[in-house]
């Protein structure tokens, strides 16, 4: 049995490398066109990842929109929707009230990764709900532990949504195979405006390396890249 899933990032960021503005509220960045290839990088995924602050501020859908779509995962035996799963340090009860569209959009499998930090009591209440729950560390998430443990439910593919402090501690983890991001011509600017990679970041001597495999335009003016994470990068 394979160890982990196949990994890859897929975000979009400003010209200026935000993934969202100051006002952290997800704002529409990439166009139509970046939003169509989005889905079709979910629906050819067998499951999308978020970390706790995307999970828990901004409750997301994760689901495979177009009905084509949708009928070609059936089609070719897989469930309708990829499973959504989300990495949280610590999950309380009270937040089941704020994931409706998480956990119930789209009728799919969903997963929840998380640590020790998490109660007995609040595990059961989304053991109940209907989340399949990995605990995986005592005080942040074990990134290896909870993807080997997605590769036992029967993962492959899986697609990273962020956010950034997750890209970053996958990447830290030498996690990840593949990153794509969509540059969109836009300026948001902001010191305090979340890029790609978040954590505490690398010295160049310690920079992780990426081999570029591709780069289009969209008819929005999209750049889209895609790039091969060197693994065993020093980071």
């Amino acid at each position: 049995m394979q160890t982990r899933p196949y990994v890859f990032v897929n975000m979009a960021m400003t010209a200026d490398g935000k993934i969202d503005t100051v006002a952290r509220q997800g704002a529409r960045i990439s166009g139509p066109a970046d939003t169509a290839r989005v889905d079709r990088l979910r629906a050819a995924s067998d499951a999308i990842l978020v970390g706790g602050r995307t999970l828990l501020s901004e409750d997301p859908r994760l689901t495979v929109r177009d009905g084509n779509l949708i009928d070609g995962r059936t089609t070719d035996g897989k469930p309708a929707q990829p499973m959504k799963v989300g990495i949280a340090s610590r999950l309380e009860s009270d937040d089941l009230a704020r994931l409706g569209a998480f956990m119930r959009e789209g009728g799919g499998r969903v997963a929840l990764c998380t640590t020790e930090r998490t109660s007995e009591t609040a595990l059961r209440d989304f053991r109940e709900a209907g989340a399949e729950v990995v605990v995986a560390g005592t005080e942040r998430v074990d990134l290896e532990a909870s993807l080997a443990s997605l590769a036992g439910m029967g993962l492959e593919r899986v697609m990273v949504e962020g956010g950034s402090t997750l890209v970053a501690a996958l990447l830290e983890a030498d996690l990840v195979d593949e990153i794509q991001l969509a540059v969109a011509p836009l300026l948001f600017g902001g010191e305090g405006a979340p890029t790609p990679v978040g954590g505490s970041g690398w010295l160049r001597s310690h920079a992780v390396s990426l081999e570029l495999l591709e780069s289009t335009t969209s008819v929005d003016g999209d750049v889209i890249t895609r790039y091969r994470v060197r693994q065993g990068s020093p980071a």
